[in-house]
């Protein structure tokens, strides 16, 4: 085992598997008749339970969806392919994680990705701080108030 996990980790280190995942994603985004790199993403996250030999430290509880874990944060290009991936405590609130999962972001796709839908947990200061830092445009889908299902645009 602890020679996978270095060779795991070498790889990691020198980004190989970075450049591999990006790599497939552009295959796939040309195989279905699109531009290798995306222009537009949707962010989201998921709090999810974390098992007790996970450390304190990485721990968190989301009060809004009553879950003691984690909660990971991602960006996938319209078509659902994996761009990036940020895991925090499940007690970071959405906005102030997207800060760092943006920025992620941009390391890995380039300056493509000009526009990028979210719910509502992403308003406030984060829209005026990705038009200005990063040159990003933050489209805040919101949910319409109606008693019944229906799918929400770009989201």
């Amino acid at each position: 085992m602890p020679t996978v996990y270095k060779r795991f980790a070498a790889w990691e280190k020198a980004g190989a598997s970075q450049r591999l995942l990006d790599a497939l994603r552009d295959r796939l985004r040309l195989a279905e008749g699109r531009v290798a790199a995306p222009s537009a993403a949707v962010m989201d996250s998921q709090s999810v339970r974390a098992a007790e030999t996970v450390g304190r430290a990485t721990r968190g509880w989301d009060g809004g969806k009553k879950v003691a874990g984690r909660k990971r944060h991602i960006v996938v290009d319209t078509i659902g392919l994996l761009v990036a991936v940020l895991v925090t405590p499940a007690s970071t609130q959405d906005r102030v994680a997207a800060r760092s999962l943006l920025r992620r972001m941009r390391d890995t796709a380039g300056k493509r990705i000009s526009l990028v839908s979210a719910d509502g947990g992403y308003t406030g200061s984060l829209i005026d701080w990705a038009r200005k830092t990063l040159r990003l445009v933050v489209q805040v889908v919101r949910r319409p108030d109606l008693p019944y299902f229906t799918v929400l645009p770009r989201r």
